[in-house]
């Protein structure tokens, strides 16, 4: 892979990587505007995912973490397996009904998530990342 091509994945790992990390974290610590454990679990009772506030933690763990190791390029496809597993999730349960623009609270945006985390899988995460340096 060429310089330009490893830094415009590192780029888009970075990006995605830690803005889902932020995301895991609004849903376990309510951080960054988010509601935490309480008010999350309440949001995913009131859609039907029950238990609520242990489906939160669930789904906070795996964006905080498949979030980090995504961005460090480490362990890459699960890292984006743990993106990809709660974005469908939240097509299934919240976005689908309302169709596909974002605008319309619709799952644009999780499916550019969800395809953005498949094709860094596929592709791999690039020079610049543990994997590379731990596995060649």
């Amino acid at each position: 892979m060429t310089v330009l091509g490893s830094l415009g994945i590192l780029i888009i790992r970075l990006v995605v990587g830690l803005s889902f990390a932020g995301h895991g974290a609004q849903k376990l610590f309510g951080w960054f505007g988010g509601h935490g454990l309480e008010g999350t679990g309440g949001f995913f009772e009131s859609i039907g995912i029950k238990p609520g506030k242990s489906m939160a933690a669930m789904a906070g763990l795996m964006e905080a973490v498949g979030g980090m190791l995504f961005a460090l390029g480490l362990l890459t496809p699960l890292a984006a397996m743990f993106i990809i597993i709660p974005m469908i999730v939240a097509i299934v349960k919240v976005h689908g009904a309302n169709g596909f623009w974002a605008t319309q609270n619709g799952y644009e945006y999780n499916l550019i998530l969800i395809v953005l985390a498949l094709g860094i899988a596929l592709t791999g995460a690039g020079s610049y990342s543990l994997d590379a340096i731990l596995f060649g």
